[in-house]
């Protein structure tokens, strides 16, 4: 039966039916007259520490006196707090049990072992802030709030979800609740999800596009399959997500899947192309690339080459932009001296720089195997 023309209700109810039913979240319920409502709920997190990751309850106990001090934070910039967040969620939380004690990270969500992570789902959440706000569906992992989605009625544009998501966004409303949220979704049930982080501005809106899924005839409900199921929800957020020089940004599903095809080639050994477009990203998909290559070995090196001085400018301004240190070669030569090291770990070259004649190149000596 088609679901167009039917009211925003109708919409949420089957959405939350999905989330349970198809994708294996837990209902929390419907908040809308609950009190205290948080992006962090203290109880489904300490209960995921002590049951599941087996935290003693005072390493939980400092653990959660770190977090809070940022998920509460008022200050203006959400950049930054969202940041400093992410990075706790991402590399865990350094405590000390005991002052004669090593540091140990305290690790929120499980991202090696997904399914071992708690997912739910609540409707309706109440917030309080500067003037009170409810979005319509929270994601929570853990108890940690990580997504947020606002639904309209078929016939009213999902730009006008977009813009209640920024509005909810505003020191105005409910700031401080986005301090944890990593995705942010608009959609009905005509024109199916738009999806963005936090801050993205209303023309940044994603949507996603892959051949899968395709006996599900309603588009809001297929984005949300595609981008929801739990392995590849936390996977986005783990390795899809970068903080480039004040604007936060998410992957498009080409960059995604792009990415997904050329870790299998390099498990396995091989090489490989990725086609692209202008305009298509090419250089966030490196950095992301880049920075997969260098978690899953260590022990990698990486040089990317282009075949303009231009491109060869800009690949280093957004490696530095998302604070990776890359080295940028200076001649045919220099080139080859780096090459002929153990580090830099990253560098940029341009393919001119392979062979001019007027350089007397020193090839480099065969490392030992």
């Amino acid at each position: 039966m088609s679901q167009v023309g039917q009211p925003e209700r109708a919409t949420q109810n089957r959405v939350v039916q999905l989330f349970q039913q198809q994708l294996g979240y837990t209902y929390l319920g419907n908040w809308h007259y609950r009190e205290n409502n948080s992006n962090v709920e203290t109880d489904l997190l300490t209960a995921f520490l002590r049951d599941t990751q087996k935290y003693n309850q005072d390493i939980i106990t400092k653990a959660l006196h770190e977090l809070n001090k940022l998920t509460t934070d008022t200050t203006p910039n959400l950049y930054d707090i969202n940041k400093e967040i992410y990075s706790l969620l991402r590399y865990g939380i350094n405590i000390k049990p005991e002052a004669s004690e090593n540091t140990q990270s305290i690790y929120l969500i499980n991202w090696q072992e997904p399914l071992k992570n708690d997912f739910y789902i609540a409707e309706e959440v109440s917030i309080k802030g500067e003037n009170n706000k409810r979005p319509d569906i929270v994601l929570y992992i853990n108890g940690i709030a990580l997504a947020v989605l606002e639904l309209k009625s078929s016939t009213v544009p999902v730009s006008e979800a977009i813009r209640q998501n920024l509005d909810n966004q505003e020191s105005l409303f409910i700031k401080s609740f986005f301090n944890t949220i990593q995705l942010i979704a608009a959609g009905n049930d005509t024109q199916g999800l738009r999806y963005g982080t936090t801050k993205t501005s209303e023309k940044y809106y994603l949507t996603w596009k892959e051949d899968s899924y395709n006996h599900i005839t309603n588009s809001l409900d297929k984005h949300l399959l595609q981008l929801c199921e739990k392995h590849r929800f936390l996977d986005i957020i783990y390795n899809f997500i970068l903080f480039d020089g004040g604007i936060k940004k998410l992957c498009r599903s080409h960059q995604y899947l792009g990415i997904k095809a050329a870790q299998d080639h390099i498990n396995r050994q091989e090489g490989g192309i990725i086609w692209h477009t202008q305009g298509s990203g090419k250089s966030l998909t490196m950095v992301w690339l880049t920075k997969w290559i260098r978690e899953f070995n260590p022990n990698a090196r990486v040089l990317i080459i282009t075949d303009r001085e231009e491109l060869d400018d800009q690949i280093e301004g957004v490696f530095l932009g998302v604070n990776e240190n890359i080295y940028r070669t200076k001649s045919g030569q220099d080139l080859i001296t780096q090459l002929q090291k153990t580090t830099p770990p990253l560098i940029c070259s341009l393919i001119h720089k392979f062979g001019k004649k007027k350089e007397n190149l020193t090839p480099p000596t065969p490392l030992p195997l």
